[in-house]
């Protein structure tokens, strides 16, 4: 009887605002859904009654323990594998907001025991509870370096964006080796974002010929890119739309590069170079006389012609190499490419073709290293002449070196019916 009244009036009321363990013990007893939320919600709830909650039946319940910082852990262990999606994803949040607060020196067996938890969460096979994790604890200094690591690393860019982005726990040589070898899509702009970049990793950016990061390096006005690395860029901008603008924004310019530039950006860019860096109007105006015959000639940013003939008349004599190749490819000028591939292979055109249709890396790779061309050379061509997709493009060793053992790429040249001499 006194139950039955009991249930009777949680049903119409809240708890009250001092909780007894009297009243948790009675929603316990009652089993009234909205009472059970209620108290699972209640930071003064008696820490057995979280756990017996954290086993309730309703998603809700558990979802309202596992974000509730007065929940014991050994509940939060329990909700760790919890069957609900939501559930473990507010767990996750729960727990690395307590990261920032955690000291840097010796912890406690409990600050330990909850650093542990959250990287178990850190494995969690859902994205999503992975994503929470890395967003929460992106800037923090407190976390073990191997989680930042583990979650930099992770296969999806919901999750390692944050932390490529922002974690201050990444070295310029975690972040290099990243840029070399990751296959995440818009992992390497992450990187380009990073507030004070350093000229190391922005070299390793532009190396990356990842156009939307490049594009993010540029914009980036904290990031330290040297005059070497950014005539490189230059000299590979004028078919890259995307970098124009940000190119003709940075505060470091040359007035070598100024003049580099403004031969492929338009006249309302080349108008903004002048402006940003009072150019007096002679200059201005031989800016854009420059650029204009540019445009007519079909040349490069570094004056490098950009046509079939051109490439017949530098194979002839014996200048055409990754610089011509490189430069060619980044304009995606796909013609004079093929020619320069058959040229240095002793290939038709048609079996050029045949191989850049197939968008396969490995392929591609196999025909530049037949034809004595860098790697870097070979992700040119596959970014920007044969448009292999991200998760297929063969990325260089260390940033430089072919990535596939000379067996491997005398495999793929045979796939394709080519000679496995090399010139």
């Amino acid at each position: 009887m006194a139950l039955g009244l009991l249930s009777r009036l949680f049903g119409r009321r809240k708890l009250p605002p001092e909780l007894r363990y009297e009243d948790a013990r009675h929603v316990l007893e009652s089993h009234q859904l909205a009472a059970k939320r209620e108290l699972a919600a209640r930071n003064d709830a008696p820490p057995e009654a979280l756990y017996y909650l954290a086993c309730d039946d309703d998603e809700e319940v558990r979802g309202l323990v596992a974000a509730n910082p007065a929940t014991p852990h050994q509940a939060n262990e329990l909700l760790r594998t919890d069957a609900d999606d939501d559930v473990r994803a507010e767990l996750a949040r729960k727990i690395a907001r307590l990261m920032p607060d955690m000291p840097e020196g010796e912890l406690t067996a409990l600050q330990q025991k909850t650093i542990t938890l959250l990287e178990r969460l850190a494995e969690d096979e859902l994205p999503r509870v992975r994503a929470v994790i890395a967003r929460e604890v992106a800037a923090c200094h407190t976390i073990p370096k191997r989680l930042a690591l583990r979650l930099a690393h992770d296969a999806e860019i919901a999750v390692c964006g944050s932390i490529l982005q922002y974690s201050p726990l990444l070295s310029d040589e975690d972040l290099i080796e990243i840029v070399a070898t990751t296959r995440v899509r818009g992992a390497i702009e992450a990187i380009a974002h990073r507030k004070g970049l350093s000229g190391d990793v922005a070299e390793a950016v532009a190396a990356s010929l990842d156009i939307p990061a490049i594009a993010a390096l540029l914009a980036n006005p904290s990031a330290e890119i040297r005059e070497q690395t950014l005539d490189r860029v230059i000299a590979q901008a004028s078919a890259i739309e995307s970098w124009h603008r940000p190119l003709v924004m940075r505060t470091d310019l040359s007035l070598r590069a100024i003049r580099r530039i403004s031969t492929f950006v338009s006249r309302a860019l080349v108008d903004e170079l002048s402006r940003r860096n009072g150019l007096d109007e002679e200059t201005e105006q031989a800016l854009k006389a420059r650029a204009q015959a540019a445009l007519e000639a079909e040349i490069d940013a570094a004056g490098k012609p950009v046509t079939v003939e051109a490439v017949r008349k530098a194979y002839a004599k014996g200048d055409l190499g990754d610089d011509i190749v490189t430069g060619t490819a980044t304009m995606a000028r796909r013609e004079p490419v093929v020619t320069a591939l058959s040229l240095l292979t002793g290939v038709t055109p048609g079996t050029v073709e045949m191989v850049l249709d197939a968008k396969s890396g490995r392929g591609i790779t196999a025909l530049c290293w037949k034809a004595g061309l860098s790697m870097r050379t070979a992700l040119s061509i596959q970014a920007h002449i044969a448009h292999v997709p991200a998760a297929n493009l063969v990325l260089p060793s260390e940033g430089i070196d072919y990535p596939l053992a000379e067996s491997e790429l005398l495999w793929h040249l045979q796939y394709f019916g080519i000679d496995t001499n090399r010139p």
